[in-house]
């Protein structure tokens, strides 16, 4: 889902933009004039504007220069009339991203070109963070006796160019093993790129992985190189390997043997030296055996496997990768002065974290939001609103129940505050939807409300 801005003076086109955006899950405002559409962007972020070219009040090249320095990493596709591609060219010039011809040809040819918009939107946030981080690179470990066979594994792989398979729970820092091993191996000079395989549509995801010819679908306008082969040389992470399709399982699986592809439309053969990383929380012997998961391409990925143990196995780590947690949190909450109580450093020592190190961390992300002017951070601070002991509870595991007792309540809590909207309860409580589901799995809670 992407927050889009639609700048359309004639109400007919306006409205169909919107609704046909609206049903493709993104969150739409619109303007019917250049001036007011540039209200808005100041008063809001958006991850995309959709522009008219020609609009009262302001047109859409003057919107676009206006925009273009306050807020770059915006992502703007311009509306063409019919004989005013030139225009489009010059707005391109000017940052935009792409353009549509009026009328737009297809609903499939406006949502997928939005899409592309809002992923290199994501792209560029991600980029900017990485690069924020980079100095300071989190450790694997702070010591804990379990991951030091993780650690001595990784470096002893990163010195080969064998393919690594990151297995284990949703948040155990997959990525920042990835990182690691980027880091420790010869190929530390040259590009790290990542992509999560379930945050995309196939077609997407195959024009991200290999690019695409100009023409190659309805939108592709120009060339463009796909990430594979732009990590030429350096470390290719696939997160979330096991939801590819099995279309994307047998393409990939070429580009692994022959080390080949073609891009999409294409029939140039490129060429790439690649390190290959794949990282997942599903069962992919079992996926092999039901016939959902290709078994070379298992093969292809599992040369050199490593199990990342999940946080709540790691109880030398726990408080040491909190605190450095909440220097990250302290600093993108503009709090210099954040600390944990001894009640909240009990409390991390003992809760489950099953959504292990990113549940941590918003666990400590709404602690510093409601911490005091002092900004010591209480146990109370750390469970509002999550998984967790209730507010006013000063030993994590009371007389008012166990942990499981605790966190059962604060689901149904949230289930019920949210009409049973799995998804929005799993944002509440600091999960991933799918651990939320075996967590009502494992309570025996009727999976009946809506998702």
């Amino acid at each position: 889902m992407a927050r889009v801005l639609v700048a359309e003076d004639e109400v007919g086109i306006r409205e169909f933009l919107v609704e046909a955006l609206e049903l493709a899950d993104h969150q739409v405002d619109s303007a019917a004039r250049g001036d007011d559409a540039l209200v808005k962007l100041r008063r809001s972020t958006y991850d995309v504007l959709l522009t008219d070219i020609t609009m009262p009040g302001l047109d859409g090249m003057s919107l676009l220069r206006a925009i273009r320095d306050e807020q770059p990493e915006l992502q703007v596709v311009v509306l063409t009339a019919h004989g005013t591609v030139e225009m489009a060219v010059d707005a391109m010039k000017l940052g935009a991203s792409d353009y549509l011809q009026k009328p737009v040809g297809s609903l499939d040819e406006l949502r997928l070109v939005i899409e592309r918009a809002a992923e290199r939107k994501r792209l560029l946030v991600a980029e900017d963070r990485a690069t924020r981080q980079a100095g300071d690179p989190p450790p694997l470990t702070y010591g804990d006796p379990l991951m030091k066979p993780v650690v001595a594994a990784l470096k002893k792989v990163a010195a080969t160019s064998a393919t690594v398979l990151l297995l284990g729970e949703s948040g155990t820092g997959k990525e920042v093993a990835a990182r690691a091993l980027h880091r420790w191996s010869d190929r530390a000079a040259k590009p790290f790129v990542a992509i999560n395989c379930a945050a995309l549509s196939e077609t997407l995801l195959m024009s991200e992985l290999f690019g695409h010819e100009k023409g190659a679908f309805t939108g592709a306008h120009t060339r463009r190189r796909g990430r594979i082969e732009l990590a030429d040389g350096g470390t290719f992470f696939l997160d979330e390997v096991g939801e590819l399709s099995s279309d994307a399982q047998a393409k990939l699986l070429r580009v692994l043997e022959e080390r080949a592809f073609e891009r999409v439309g294409g029939h140039q053969t490129i060429t790439v030296d690649v390190r290959w990383v794949g990282a997942t929380n599903r069962d992919l012997n079992a996926m092999v055996s039901e016939g959902t998961f290709r078994g070379d391409l298992f093969h292809r990925l599992a040369v050199f496997p490593v199990r990342l143990p999940a946080l709540r196995e790691r109880h030398h780590d726990l408080l040491p990768l909190a605190e450095h947690l909440l220097v990250r949190v302290a600093g993108d909450l503009s709090r210099p002065r954040l600390s944990l109580s001894p009640d909240a450093a009990r409390f991390i020592g003992s809760a489950p974290w099953e959504g292990n190190i990113r549940e941590l961390r918003n666990a400590l992300e709404r602690g510093a939001i409601l911490a005091g002017p002092d900004g010591v951070i209480s146990a109370a601070d750390l469970s509002f609103g999550s998984a967790t002991p209730a507010r006013g509870t000063a030993d994590p595991v009371g007389a008012t129940g166990t942990l499981a007792d605790m966190e059962r309540d604060a689901i149904l809590r949230t289930l019920a505050a949210v009409d049973g909207n799995r998804r929005l309860a799993a944002e509440q409580l600091g999960i991933g939807v799918r651990t939320l589901y075996d967590k009502l799995k494992r309570y025996g809670v009727s999976d009946t409300a809506e998702s």
